[in-house]
Order: structure tokens, then sequence, then C-alpha cells
């Protein structure tokens, strides 16, 4: 078929592929002419996502630990791989925490610390992240949960790992589903 370019600005004749590479750029397409629909789904990259998107998700669920160490002792981890420098790690963390009766002290809890790879970020300071329960003697459980937006600043697998201990001597279990919900630690790469 022949190419015709008629008076009314339309032209006839070509078919697929008929323009050559290059001649139409994204300035010439109409606004809102391409539709989600049309695009491949390796169109967007994640260096495409503006500051502030959510570009993966990774989640590990908890393991018990009982113990009565007053030195932080492992839980349980997760690891996350940044797809840029410039991204930040948001760390939502919630563990159920059971404390047993007073034995040794009328002062008494547990403390949840977190460390990227070997390095502490977050040990809720000398109370820790559970409330302490003075002058009695019942057991008591509770929940930790803390939101922390961490900037690791590489592209390298990140550890992200919990540790417990007792704040004396006293049973502290960590994620007992005989005692209530078991925990988590959820892990998002926030575009920087």
């Amino acid at each position: 078929m022949a190419i015709v370019i008629n008076g009314s600005g339309t032209v006839t004749g070509i078919s697929v592929g008929g323009l050559p590479d290059g001649i139409v750029d994204d300035g010439t397409l109409a606004t809102d002419s391409v539709t989600a629909a049309k695009l491949k789904d390796d169109a967007i990259a994640t260096g495409d996502l503006p500051a502030g998107s959510v570009l993966q998700v990774v989640s590990q669920t908890s393991s018990i630990l009982e113990t009565s160490s007053t030195s932080f002792v492992d839980m349980y981890s997760t690891t996350i791989t940044p797809s840029s420098t410039s991204s930040k790690i948001l760390i939502i963390a919630t563990n159920h925490i059971y404390v047993t009766a007073y034995t040794s002290d009328n002062w008494r809890g547990a403390q949840i610390k977190l460390l990227r790879d070997a390095t502490n970020i977050h040990d809720g300071g000398s109370y820790g992240t559970a409330a302490y329960l003075e002058n009695s003697t019942d057991s008591y459980m509770t929940y930790s949960t803390f939101h922390l937006l961490d900037s690791p600043a590489t592209t390298s697998e990140i550890t992200y790992k919990l540790q417990g201990k007792s704040k004396v001597s006293d049973t502290v279990v960590f994620n007992n589903e005989t005692y209530g919900d078991s925990g988590s630690i959820t892990l998002m790469e926030i575009a920087g």
C-alpha cells in the first residue's frame, strides 16, 4: 500500500514497524497516551522510582528463646541487600516477652537489642524495650515493639539480628506461643 499524506493531517499506508527507530520521542507522545498496561514488566527499574518508594520487603518470624542470662543472647535474624547506597531500611520488630515470677530482684524484666551485622543500632537504653515489674512475685507478659529507620549506606548484604537478655537472673521467655503470640522482624528498603 502506498503511503498517502492527505490534507486532513493524517498519514495512511504505514504498517507496524514502518517508522525508523528514534523518529518518535517522548515529546511526540500525547499526554497520558501510554497506560500501565502497555509498559513492559521491566520497563521501570528501582532507580526510576522517587524517594520514599518501597523497593523491597523481607520478613522473618521469631524463634523461641528462653534465657536467664544477663548478657545478650541471639534470638533470630534476617538479611536484606539494598539496591542503592542512598536507600534507608525501615525496621519493624515485635516480640512477645514472658518474665517468670520474682526470684532474685524486685526490679526485673527483659531487654532486646538490634544489631546491623556486628553494630548495635538499638538497645532500648538502660531500661530496655520491655517494662519492668517492681515489688511483685507475679509472672508477667508484655510486648516489645519498635520502629527504626536505618541508613546503612551499602549495597552489600546486611544481617539485622535481635538479641535478648534478662534484667537479672530470672528466666525470660521470648516468643513462646504457649504464652502468647510469636514475634517478627520486617525490613523495608526505602528509596533515598
